[in-house]
C-alpha cells in the first residue's frame, strides 16, 4: 500500500451561530488556513472530496454553492459525500492508494443553528416505522443511556464526569464551543441532562492528505494512516443491543487498532453515554488503558458542528502527532442515530 498520511489541519472557531456568514463564508478561511500551512495552491491539489447535508442547509445540491470556497479555476477533480467529513477522507484516502493522485483536500462544513438540528436528524431514520413517530436525536441517546444504566454499565454520576473531563480539556481548545467545566444541567430527556449532550453550533474543518516523499516534503512531521475502515449496523433500531457497538469493534479491528497500544483516542460521541460504548468496543475500557487520553481536544461535547464533527476528530488525532504530542493515535467517527455508523482510523508519527 502507498503511504498515506495528513499533512495540514484547519478548522473554525466552533460557536451557537454564524447568522451574519453564508456557508462559503465560514468555509473559505479554512481553506485558505490549511492550504497556506502546506504552501500549496488550490492548483497544485489533486482531488477535492467535501461531506454536507442538504437537510441542514434546507436546499439541494447546496454543497455545489460552497465549492465557491474552492475556487471555479483551475477546474478540479471533485466529489462529495451526503455525510461526515470523515467519510469524505475515507473517499480521498481510496483516490490516493490508487495512484491517481498525489494530494487531496477534504473539508466539512454544518450550521444546525438557522433549525431544529433534533427534529432534522430525524430524517435519518427508516421513513416507514420510526421516523413517522418523530423521535429525536436527543430522545434516542436517552433510549440509549436507558439501556447502559438498567445493563449496570455506567450510571447518571459517571456520564457527569465524562461531561466535566472532557470540558475541561477543552479549555486548553482555542475552537471549542463550551470551554470549562460546567455543572452537570437540567434534566432534558431522562436520564440525560444538558451537560451530557453536545451544543448547537455552526462550523466547518478541512484538511490535505498526500502520499509518500509528497508528504514529507510538505510536513515536518505528517500523520500516517496505517489503517481505516467504516462499517454499519442495522437500519432498524428495535434489532440492535443499544449497549454495544460491533461495528466500531469490528472497523477498529480491521483498521489494525487493536494490534499495538494507542496514546490518544479521539471518539466522536455528541452524548457521555455513547462514549461509554464506544471506549467497551475499543477495549479502551480495559487494564492498562488508563493512560490513553481520550478526546483531549474536549471532543464533540466541546464542539459539534453537525457533518465536521467526525472530520475533526481525525484532524486533531494528526494535529497532535505533528505536534509531538502523540506517537500513535485512533480516530473514530460516527453518523446516524445511535451510532449507526462508525469509522476508525489509527495514525502514527515518525520515531522521534
Amino acid at each position: 500500500m502507498r503511504e498515506i498520511a495528513v499533512v495540514a489541519f484547519a478548522q473554525t472557531g466552533h460557536r451557537r451561530t454564524s447568522e451574519e456568514l453564508s456557508e462559503v463564508e465560514m468555509l473559505m478561511p479554512v481553506l485558505h488556513d490549511v492550504l497556506a500551512r502546506t504552501g500549496l495552491k488550490a492548483g497544485d491539489i489533486g482531488f477535492t472530496c467535501s461531506g454536507s447535508s442538504d437537510y441542514l442547509a434546507g436546499r439541494a445540491f447546496s454543497f455545489t454553492m460552497a465549492l465557491d470556497g474552492v475556487g471555479a479555476w483551475p477546474p478540479i477533480s471533485e466529489s462529495h459525500v451526503e455525510t461526515d467529513g470523515a467519510w469524505a477522507l475515507y473517499e480521498a484516502w481510496v483516490k490516493l492508494l490508487t495512484g491517481e493522485a498525489e494530494t487531496a483536500l477534504v473539508y466539512a462544513y454544518g450550521k444546525t443553528s438557522p433549525g431544529d438540528v433534533r427534529e432534522v436528524l430525524t430524517r435519518q431514520l427508516d421513513p416507514y416505522y420510526v421516523a413517522p413517530l418523530w423521535p429525536d436525536s436527543v430522545a434516542l441517546a436517552a433510549l440509549q443511556a436507558r439501556a447502559l444504566i438498567d445493563a449496570g454499565l455506567t450510571d447518571e454520576r459517571e456520564l457527569a464526569a465524562i461531561a466535566a473531563r472532557s470540558r475541561t480539556a477543552a479549555a486548553a481548545n482555542p475552537h471549542a464551543q463550551l470551554r470549562g467545566a460546567t455543572p452537570p444541567g437540567d434534566p432534558l430527556v431522562a436520564p440525560l441532562r444538558t451537560g451530557d449532550c453536545p451544543p448547537i453550533g455552526d462550523g466547518a474543518a478541512a484538511v490535505v492528505l498526500a502520499a509518500g516523499d509528497t508528504a514529507r516534503r510538505l510536513c515536518d512531521r505528517p500523520a500516517w494512516i496505517r489503517g481505516l475502515d467504516h462499517r454499519i449496523e442495522a437500519h432498524s433500531l428495535g434489532v440492535r443491543d443499544l449497549t454495544d457497538s460491533p461495528s466500531t469493534r469490528l472497523a477498529a479491528e480491521r483498521a489494525g487498532a487493536f494490534e499495538l497500544p494507542v496514546d490518544t483516542a479521539e471518539l466522536h460521541a455528541p452524548f457521555t453515554s455513547q462514549e461509554v460504548v464506544l471506549r467497551r468496543a475499543l477495549k479502551l475500557d480495559l487494564p492498562g488503558a488508563e493512560e490513553v487520553r481520550i478526546n483531549p481536544s474536549g471532543g464533540a461535547l466541546a464542539a459539534n458542528p453537525v457533518m465536521a464533527a467526525g472530520l475533526i476528530r481525525l484532524g486533531e488525532a494528526a494535529a497532535r502527532i505533528q505536534r509531538g504530542e502523540s506517537d500513535r493515535a485512533l480516530a473514530h467517527a460516527t453518523s446516524g442515530p445511535c451510532l449507526q455508523q462508525n469509522l476508525v482510523a489509527v495514525l502514527e508519527g515518525d520515531a522521534q
